[in-house]
């Protein structure tokens, strides 16, 4: 249904790199989720009515708050969809990681709502009816629940969207949780057991798991997550594939929204090459990056020296010494600077964002290793941290 819509409502729908295909997508997923939850809320609280079923009745009012994260879903990419502005240069963005995350919390206020009408339905158990119209919207509901959950998961991929994603995750809860009552109602029918209160506090435990997951999905963007490794190699190879590059380091991605992501990045050239021959290939990486990730990026070039035998001694020991720390450790810009009495290598090193390794000790360890091939050399080094 969602693909036809598309077609129907959304041109160039193929197109979900473009910031307005991608908002129209949220649009329509998400007031498509509305008219479903709102349809479930109606025939579930009928349902829960004539059954006296607490977890029936609370499966419905759980589809309410659904339909309700479907309307902040929907107001989240309007928003995300804004132009920049001169006071938000970088875009509405992260306003659907907002929308994504008020999802997260609708879906737990609801979990431990449930929770307390379930611990009341176990204190105080009572009779619920089954019939054949409730088994039918039961199982009609589980249906367009795991519909729900594949349009969102599918559509909420290709358009990279932590807010449908998020609802995914609850369409997917949803329909397990309903699976449960449903069973929970044939199994009081025939057995007598008034099992409707721990059912209802089963339900509750899966739309709090829920819950976890879409903040998850949409806290991490808004705190400044690490990018995906397979992304920072992608991007390393491509800037390292043109000549006269030789390294790449302090590569910094900033994640201002889908589809607004920006780059920075430390490249190194030999120092004897051609400032305007570097700076046209520097020009033509940023517009290939642009062209192939939709990633702005600014490049800031090192020159070093590659053809003193000396430094690139000094080099090839430091790296090797920090390789057999067993740390993804590296190291750049390497500098030798000659004085009366000693040398000066100059030089950063770089350790992962978790690394325990105490700064310092590994500064008194490296300029060892240093010394011990030459006891002139004096190592100033700078610790920086791997962001990428």
């Amino acid at each position: 249904m969602i693909k036809l819509l598309a077609g129907l409502f959304i041109k160039d729908s193929k197109n979900t790199d473009s910031p307005d295909v991608r908002r129209k997508y949220g649009v329509l997923c998400g007031a498509v989720g509305i008219a479903l939850n709102v349809l479930l809320f109606a025939l579930k609280l009928f349902v829960g009515t004539v059954s006296g079923s607490v977890a029936v009745t609370a499966d419905a009012f759980n589809n309410i708050s659904d339909a309700g994260s479907s309307a902040v879903t929907m107001v989240g990419f309007r928003l995300a969809g804004k132009k920049p502005d001169p006071e938000h240069p970088f875009g509405h963005g992260r306003i659907e990681y907002v929308s994504g995350l008020i999802v997260a919390m609708l879906i737990f206020m609801m979990g431990f709502e449930l929770i307390s009408s379930s611990f009341s339905a176990i204190l105080d158990p009572k009779p619920t009816e089954i019939s054949p119209i409730t088994v039918t919207i039961l199982v009609f509901s589980v249906i367009i629940k795991l519909y729900m959950y594949l349009y969102n998961r599918i559509h909420g991929r290709k358009i990279a969207s932590a807010a449908m994603i998020a609802t995914a995750a609850d369409s997917i809860g949803d329909a397990v949780a309903t699976t449960a009552v449903l069973v929970s109602l044939i199994v009081s029918r025939y057995t007598g057991l008034l099992i409707d209160g721990y059912v209802g506090m089963l339900v509750a435990i899966f739309i709090l798991v829920a819950g976890y997951r879409a903040a998850k999905e949409t806290i991490e963007p808004l705190l400044g997550a690490r990018p995906e490794k397979e992304l920072v190699d992608q991007l390393e190879a491509l800037v390292l594939s043109n000549e006269p590059i030789t390294g790449v380091h302090d590569l910094i991605l900033h994640d201002y929204g889908p589809g607004r992501r920006f780059l920075s990045l430390h490249a190194e050239v030999p120092m004897e090459e051609d400032i305007l021959h570097v700076h046209d290939v520097i020009d033509n990486i940023e517009i290939e990056i642009f062209e192939r990730f939709g990633i702005e990026t600014v490049i800031h070039t090192d020159p070093i020296d590659t053809r003193d035998p000396k430094l690139n001694e000094v080099k090839a020991t430091v790296k090797r010494f920090l390789s057999e720390l067993g740390e993804e450790m590296n190291a750049h810009d390497f500098r030798m600077v000659p004085g009366k009495t000693h040398t000066n290598i100059v030089f950063d090193v770089v350790i992962p964002a978790d690394s325990r390794t105490d700064p310092e000790a590994l500064k008194v360890a490296v300029s060892t290793a240093v010394a011990a091939t030459n006891p002139d050399y004096r190592c100033v080094i700078k610790i920086d941290r791997n962001y990428g």
